[in-house]
């Protein structure tokens, strides 16, 4: 006999047999008596009491500045996250880890509270992934590293960059400005070498580029764009969405015409950068099926099951008009 059938005989919704044969939930005390009683007479009080099982848990380590930041890269990929493992029957634990701090992620593998654990940042010299990696735990990563035992999935970022400067370059372009943030973030190390490959390939000396790395601080956004024009930069290449917007809302607050003045464009794409007038050229990856990936590919290693070790994502270039010698490239 099942909890629907117990349901119909009775007369009272299905809802309110669970919460009397699980003892949660408020119930009135008469109809929690005449459920039990009638279940136990059926012998079904056992089978109607069993809940479905969650198999296990991940822990999802965001990085701490994701607070400050804001980028959409970390929204879109918990979610790919999240709906992978909630299909998949698992919970998700969600932790902030500073990159030089494993005392967090040691005390919740120390206590089992996590069956794995899934990196959302590629970091040089990461003590997280080194612990991680030393005890053999199972571990994912949305980036990539040189250790063969942790799941990774990430796109090509660096031919990406490469292939987006190009097109710029061949609309003649050549004197650019390079904006990327922190440089011990693998991601922004690749963009910054695809920039180099696209300058090289056309034979642009690289002397006559402007590049700023390790770009974290506001105020520094009207230097680089006075820097930029002074020494007659046609286009500004900007790391990553955040850098982007930043950049993108002090030139159009200074009234400065996009592309007429400058051209902007971006190595990662967002929906902010499609709100701006003109919309910006980038490169967009999908951070959502990345988090979908690197989840299901982590528990398909817990359960035993065959598992991709890398995986790498295409990506695509938006050709939008804040680029190109008529506006579009």
């Amino acid at each position: 006999m099942t909890i629907e059938q117990i349901s119909r005989d009775l007369g009272v919704s299905k809802s309110t047999v669970s919460r009397a044969l699980s003892g949660k939930g408020r119930i009135g005390p008469e109809t929690r008596k005449r459920i039990q009683e009638y279940a136990a007479q059926a012998g079904v009080k056992a089978a109607a009491q069993k809940q479905p099982e969650w198999k296990r848990c991940l822990g999802l380590v965001l990085p701490v500045d994701v607070y400050t930041t804001n980028t959409q890269f970390f929204q879109e990929c918990l979610l790919g996250v999240s709906e992978a493992a909630s299909l998949l029957q698992y919970n998700v634990m969600v932790v902030a880890g500073a990159r030089n701090d494993v005392s967090r992620i040691r005390a919740m593998v120390e206590n089992k509270t996590v069956d794995g654990f899934i990196l959302m940042r590629s970091v040089e010299d990461d003590l997280i992934l080194k612990y991680l990696t030393e005890i053999h735990f199972p571990t994912a990563l949305t980036g990539q590293c040189g250790c063969k035992e942790v799941i990774q999935v990430d796109s090509d970022n660096r031919k990406a960059a490469e292939s987006l400067v190009s097109l710029i370059i061949g609309q003649g372009y050549r004197r650019f400005a390079l904006v990327v943030g922190d440089m011990e973030f693998e991601v922004n190390e690749e963009r910054r070498q695809g920039f180099y490959d696209a300058v090289d390939r056309f034979g642009l000396p690289r002397e006559q580029q402007l590049v700023y790395p390790n770009f974290t601080d506001v105020e520094l956004v009207d230097s680089i764009i006075s820097d930029a024009l002074i020494t007659r930069a046609e286009c500004i290449v900007c790391g990553d969405d955040v850098i982007c917007t930043r950049m993108m809302s002090r030139l159009l607050a200074k009234r400065y015409r996009i592309p007429r003045d400058v051209s902007v464009v971006s190595l990662y794409n967002s929906t902010n950068l499609e709100c701006f007038s003109p919309a910006v050229t980038s490169v967009n990856i999908s951070a959502k099926w990345m988090g979908d990936m690197a989840a299901k590919q982590l528990i398909n290693c817990l359960e035993g099951k065959s598992y991709q070790e890398k995986t790498m994502l295409d990506y695509e270039i938006l050709f939008r008009q804040s680029a190109g010698k008529d506006g579009r490239i």
